[in-house]
C-alpha cells in the first residue's frame, strides 16, 4: 500500500533516527495491519519514522525507529535480544548515494513496497523520493520485515532488517 503522508518531515536526518523496544503505540499517520502465521503485525508509519507492534503467543512488543525526544539510544548496527519466548534481531545501515543513484533506489523501492500485499509505504509532499517503507514476510517459522527511511536533501537511505522467532529450547541430555 502506498500513501501520500500529509506531514512535513519530522526526522530531517537519518543521524537523527533512534531505535527502542517496547514503546507503547506512538500516533500513526497510516497502518496495515497483518496477519502471518501465528503472528500479529501491525506496520505503522510516523512521519519519518516507523513503528512495528507485534504479538504472538509468549506477548507482545514494539520496535520503533524513529525520532524520539529523550532518547538515548542511537540506532544501533545490530541487536540480538531475547524477549520472553522469543528470538530478536536486528540491523541497520545507512547508505549514502549520489543523487541519480539515490533516485533510481527510492523509485525501485517504492516500486517493491507499493503493490506487496505486506507492504507499507508513505511518501511526503514536495519530494517524490522522500519516504519511509516496511515489508513484512513470514519464512519458515520467522517473521521478518524490513523497512526504508529515505533522506533525499543528503542522499541518504536507512535501512533495517528484523528477525522474529520462536525462541530454540535444547533438548536435556536425559530428553535425547
Amino acid at each position: 500500500m502506498l500513501t501520500t503522508l500529509n506531514t512535513s518531515y519530522t526526522d530531517t536526518r537519518a543521524a537523527d533516527l533512534a531505535w527502542t523496544l517496547g514503546l507503547e503505540p506512538l500516533s500513526a499517520l497510516a497502518t496495515l495491519d497483518l496477519e502471518l502465521a501465528d503472528t500479529k503485525l501491525q506496520l505503522r508509519l510516523l512521519g519519518a519514522s516507523h513503528q512495528v507492534l507485534i504479538e504472538r503467543e509468549g506477548g507482545r512488543c514494539s520496535e520503533t525507529v524513529a525520532c524520539i525526544p529523550g532518547s538515548s539510544t542511537p540506532l544501533p548496527l545490530g541487536v540480538a535480544k531475547r524477549i520472553g519466548d522469543w528470538e530478536y534481531e536486528f540491523a541497520a545501515r545507512v547508505e549514502t548515494l549520489p543523487p541519480r543513484s539515490f533516485a533510481g533506489r527510492a523509485q525501485e523501492l517504492l516500486a517493491l513496497v507499493a503493490d506487496h500485499p505486506h507492504g507499507l509505504a508513505g511518501v511526503f509532499p514536495g519530494s517524490p523520493h522522500a519516504f519511509t517503507a516496511l515489508l513484512a514476510q513470514h519464512h519458515e517459522g520467522h517473521v521478518h520485515w524490513r523497512t526504508w527511511h529515505a533522506y533525499p536533501q543528503d542522499g541518504q537511505l536507512v535501512a533495517t532488517r528484523t528477525k522474529v522467532s520462536a525462541r530454540v529450547t535444547s533438548l536435556s541430555p536425559s530428553a535425547a
